[in-house]
């Protein structure tokens, strides 16, 4: 879907609808040692066990199942290092239609053997935006594949926010819901989900090495001159348009954590909570431990984001 057009909760109920034959209803995992660690009561919804290993899983279903049979029999097209490009190529494999993706040199190799093994045509390019959104266009120019871009496409937005849904369901009610921000899709659907809990407060979790979320919201527009730096290799996007401008309006706040704190997080959840979650995964912990008086005797939901991990470059390994 390359239009951009105004998006609403009732955008998530649909597309809650329209994949519910095709995702995975994923659990929510709690823990009475991490509750004890952070001060609060931590509801902890496992899209790493989606389908594809991501929540991405959700919006690149809604944008596939969203277009017209005479588009959607040309194939789509988008560019990702990894879970958005995995994502899609099994969503597109789930209607039968080809998929290319873009892909950035230095991406994890865990992600791109994902990628492949869902039946993707590959296309590498250099690491910046600028070389991605050209190689998508030069493959969508050859194929006539429409693009489904990573975070701003509205069905991809609207399809993320279902994990958010899913979430307040399961839990019966939360005081906060920290997710990852990287671009910005997961973000802003999460924020356009909970328009139907008003009491719910949004806290987005970024890296210090890709601040450009919290330096947009307290500049008070969307900054984006910076080169990421972070191991955080799913949250180096730069923060889409129109999720500015949605966090923006519903006043979301950010949490920046450094490496050293999302890998703490993430050995928590893996020896505590049994779960293999990647660094962009493990942020949301991250943040909860960087401010605990902020989450101090609250309900807490954090969005698991992916586990899609390289087995064979740990970052605790490095260390």
């Amino acid at each position: 879907m390359i239009e951009t057009v105004p998006l609403a909760h009732s955008d998530v109920l649909q597309a809650a609808a329209r994949i519910a034959s095709q995702c995975v209803p994923t659990p929510l995992l709690t823990s009475h040692s991490l509750d004890a660690l952070c001060g609060a009561q931590l509801f902890f919804k496992a899209e790493h066990l989606q389908r594809s290993g991501a929540f991405k899983f959700r919006g690149a279903c809604n944008a596939v199942w969203s277009l017209p049979a005479e588009l959607a029999a040309r194939g789509v097209v988008t560019h990702s290092s990894g879970n958005h490009g995995a994502a899609l190529a099994l969503a597109a494999r789930t209607r039968g239609i080809g998929c290319h993706v873009v892909v950035p040199e230095g991406a994890v190799a865990a992600k791109l053997a994902n990628i492949s093994r869902h039946g993707a045509t590959l296309w590498r390019c250099a690491p910046t935006i600028a070389a991605r959104e050209q190689m998508c266009a030069e493959v969508q120019a050859g194929s006539g594949a429409t693009l489904v871009h990573p975070y701003t496409d509205p069905a991809v937005i609207a399809g993320q926010g279902t994990a958010a849904l899913e979430l307040l369901r399961q839990s019966g009610g939360l005081d906060v819901l920290v997710a990852p921000v990287g671009g910005g899709g997961l973000a802003a659907g999460t924020a356009l989900a909970l328009q139907s809990a008003p009491g719910c407060a949004l806290v987005l979790a970024e890296p210090s090495g890709a601040a450009d979320t919290a330096r947009s919201l307290a500049a008070g527009e969307r900054l984006v001159d910076f080169v990421p730096d972070t191991l955080c290799d799913g949250l180096r996007g730069t923060l889409g348009a129109p999720n500015f401008a949605l966090l923006q309006a519903t006043g979301a706040q950010v949490i920046t954590v450094d490496d050293a704190a999302v890998v703490q997080a993430m050995r928590l959840i893996w020896q505590i909570l049994k779960q293999v979650v990647e660094p962009s995964s493990a942020i949301a912990l991250a943040a909860v431990l960087a401010d605990p008086a902020r989450f101090a005797g609250r309900r807490v939901g954090l969005i698991l984001s992916g586990g899609n991990v390289d087995l064979d470059a740990l970052p605790w390994a490095a260390a």
